[in-house]
């Protein structure tokens, strides 16, 4: 059209409505002046008020006839447009129809590429690290390799060493050697080598506490030549980076004599009025490690196991290991091996520990008949074993199978088994090791006459000392009673712990006891608890002597707050949980994780230090930050339940694009139902905080993923397609979809999609938040 009839067109509207807009003004002119004519007193006749009636009338009329219209025209409008969107939405069904098999072909394409890029890589590394150690070469045994470790436990077992320097640098190698046979356990040998790992670790794990034991004894043998001038008590410490032994030797005999505090270590006990006056040693033995929990943890896997009763223990260890309680001791040895418990002396089986009632895993039979030798032991345990092997062999079907690299292997929670006060570990974690909290008989003294140093010889062993006593045991419900006089004749033992360095507490920690008998941790007999935070000790009392440890809730720290993964660089990324109680970031670099927090008290040992995914969890978890599942998780959390198939899906999807692409929670993921899932995403290729207005919002499901019109912050949630997107079979294809051509560059390397994928499928955070 050109410009003259475009000026021509216009004049001629303009002039219509000019010549309608008068028209009206006159009808609206003359019949205000009706009205107003009307108001000024004159009285209008019949006719002229029929006339106004109708010309009323007629005016309404005319303004619903122009309602009508109106409204029918933005009806059609409506359906227009409705008709124009379904057929719009026809069309991108139909395309991403057409795109589906090709879109999820690909994917799987590059998840089974990683997978067995990744496996490769794992195999090699498994190889390189069997060579490597084969050619170290520094005396150390290979524990994978039978014959060796059996030697190694033998030459150890027969080694007349009892000095403690010694002996804590032999438990630094033995530890190492259970943390390769735990490495071993965690790929998932055979059955036959996993239970012959089994067996061998519980081994080891005895044998370290006999040799410890045995230090202990010839410590306090020599107590009277090391005396404390001021206390006239001895009272030593000695310790290494694992390991702490604390002991203290009642010489002087003080009535008064309340308690005794360790300052250098945090350690510190009181006494009753009764053992202060008697001759007895104090032992506090503090081990980083935790030697106890896995009972309880296979007890609770395989409860028909554990029925069989100690012997049961002795087979493990008999039928393809050098019995740990036959090397290098007497025959009157067995005795060395009591319970510090009430009679543990004159158990029948007792445990090479020597502590009280703490019979490890693995124990060997103490026969009181003199006379009997070691190898008719080792003849009736073999045939014992003979006896019940298919039994023991189907039971420990289920111990096999070693831990995965993102969550620990779950067991049945020990709460459902077992009466009240005994701790769920799947609630709750023990943290900063074991504390053996032991009494002994202490050993006779040596004595000088005319000249000459005499000392009374037994070959009883380190021997326990029985408190309280088996009559107020009897007569008392609670290990005490009362005199006339209302006094307790067996008050409680006081202990107090500076709570480790190694370990970040959340809450206020909880104190817990062994129980030997039945092979879990249980919260009685131990009464006013305290807890200073600002002095981060702990105080509480004991009926009698006991392991203990520190209890937390495992997820303390759970449901999550929020969480956000963005790139920062080229197979590099940063993976921020904001916790219920604290805010942990992880960068992730390659196959390596590292862990940044604002918390460093706790922490420091593991801040800033590169490792693998699976070592970064297990050294989280053991200083006492947990923000790891596994599937028994849900029934001690609130979570926003999901299909754990797309979950995982989604995951996989993640992490091949986590070096371009920022993800984030979003609130609308709570809203969205169970088959589907909402975050935020948006392409970040700058190692810099992402913008507010940068994020998008997705909505994730089996069958197809879509950008949603809504934001985070939008009044309510909607499903509606965000204008000029499309519909996607995969999250990969949708963001792919609209990617930058640098962000196409960053293909990210298998094993920083390993790393990152483990971290995602171990945190869960889509569910979890």
């Amino acid at each position: 059209m050109s410009q003259s009839k475009i000026l021509t067109y216009c004049a001629c509207v303009t002039v219509s409505m000019v010549t309608w807009t008068r028209k009206e003004l006159k009808a609206d002119i003359s019949h205000q002046e009706k009205m107003s004519a009307q108001k000024k007193g004159g009285k209008l006749s019949k006719a002229e008020k029929e006339q106004l009636q109708k010309e009323e009338d007629e005016r309404r009329q005319k303004e619903d006839e122009e309602a009508r219209l109106l409204a029918e025209k933005e009806e059609q409008e409506r359906l227009e447009r409705e008709r124009k969107e379904q057929e719009e939405h026809q069309k991108l069904e139909l395309k991403d129809k057409d795109r589906r098999e090709d879109e999820l072909n690909e994917l799987r394409h590059l998840v089974e590429e990683n997978q067995t890029a990744v496996t490769k890589w794992e195999t090699d590394s498994r190889a390189k690290a069997k060579w490597d150690r084969y050619m170290r070469c520094d005396g150390s045994p290979d524990p994978s390799v039978q014959q060796e470790i059996n030697t190694f436990i033998n030459l150890w077992c027969e080694d007349p060493e009892v000095e403690i320097k010694p002996i804590l640098k032999e438990c630094a190698l033995a530890l190492r050697l259970l943390e390769e046979l735990e490495g071993m356990l965690r790929d998932e040998p055979e059955p036959a080598d996993a239970l012959r790992y089994q067996e061998t670790l519980l081994s080891i794990q005895t044998l370290i506490q006999s040799k410890l034991d045995h230090s202990t004894e010839e410590i306090l043998k020599w107590a009277n030549a090391h005396s404390d001038i001021e206390t006239g008590n001895m009272q030593t410490v000695v310790q290494d980076d694992i390991i702490t032994l604390c002991l203290w030797a009642n010489l002087n005999k003080n009535p008064r004599f309340k308690g005794f505090q360790f300052e250098e270590v945090g350690l510190g006990f009181e006494l009753p009025k009764q053992l202060a006056v008697s001759d007895v040693a104090v032992r506090i033995l503090h081990t980083h490690y935790d030697h106890l929990s896995h009972l309880a943890n296979l007890k609770s896997q395989n409860p028909s196991r554990m029925s069989l009763g100690l012997e049961t223990r002795e087979e493990l260890l008999l039928e393809g290991a050098t019995p740990v309680g036959e090397c290098g001791e007497t025959e009157g040895d067995g005795d060395r091996r009591g319970s510090t418990q009430q009679g543990g002396a004159e158990e029948e089986v007792q445990s090479v520990r020597g502590s009280e009632g703490r019979k490890s895993a693995v124990s060997v039979i103490s026969m009181k008949e003199e006379g009997r030798s070691g190898q008719k032991q080792l003849e009736d345990a073999q045939q014992k074993l003979e006896e019940d092997g298919s039994q023991i062999d189907t039971m420990l079907e289920g111990d096999d199978s070693g831990e995965g690299d993102s969550t620990p292997t779950p067991m049945d929670p020990v709460i459902d088994s077992y009466e009240g006060q005994v701790v769920d570990l799947q609630q709750y974690t023990p943290l900063g090791g074991v504390f053996y909290c032991d009494v002994f008989r202490l050993p006779p003294q040596s004595q000088q006459l005319n000249g000459w140093e005499m000392r009374e010889l037994l070959d009883t062993g380190l021997q326990p000392f029985p408190y309280p006593t088996e009559q107020t045991q009897i007569q008392g419900s609670a290990s005490m009673k009362l005199e006339d006089s209302g006094v307790l004749t067996s008050p409680p033992v006081g202990v107090t712990v500076t709570l480790p360095d190694s370990v970040l507490f959340l809450e206020d920690p909880q104190v817990a006891r062994w129980d030997p008998e039945g092979q879990h941790w249980k919260t009685d007999c131990i009464s006013e608890t305290s807890y200073d935070q600002a002095e981060r000790k702990i105080s509480f009392k004991m009926d009698s002597f006991y392991a203990f440890t520190l209890l937390q809730d495992s997820y303390a720290n759970m449901p999550f707050q929020s969480w956000e993964l963005r790139p920062l660089g080229q197979d590099s990324a940063l993976l921020t949980i904001t916790a219920a109680l604290t805010e942990v970031s992880i960068t992730i670099k390659g196959s390596k994780c590292m862990l940044q927090s604002d918390q460093e008290r706790g922490l420091n040992h593991i801040l800033g230090q590169w490792m693998s995914s699976s070592e970064l969890q297990k050294a989280m978890v053991s200083a006492g930050v947990n923000i790891f599942v596994n599937q028994y998780s849900d029934k001690y959390v609130s979570v926003n339940a999901k299909d754990p198939l797309i979950e995982h899906t989604v995951y996989e999807q993640m992490a091949l694009l986590s070096s371009a692409f920022a993800f984030s929670w979003s609130q609308w993921n709570t809203q969205c139902g169970h088959e589907r899932l909402v975050l935020q995403v948006c392409e970040h290729l700058d190692p810099v905080p992402v913008r507010e207005d940068s994020w998008c919002v997705y909505l994730l499901g089996a069958r197809r993923s879509q950008r949603l019109r809504i934001k985070e912050h939008s009044e309510a949630f909607s499903p509606e397609l965000d204008p000029g997107s499309e519909f996607h079979s995969t999250f990969l294809h949708m963001l792919r979809d609209g990617m930058s051509p640098a962000g196409q560059e960053r293909r990210s390397h298998h094993l920083f999609v390993d790393a990152v994928h483990r971290l995602l499928r171990a945190t869960r955070p889509l569910t979890y938040s």
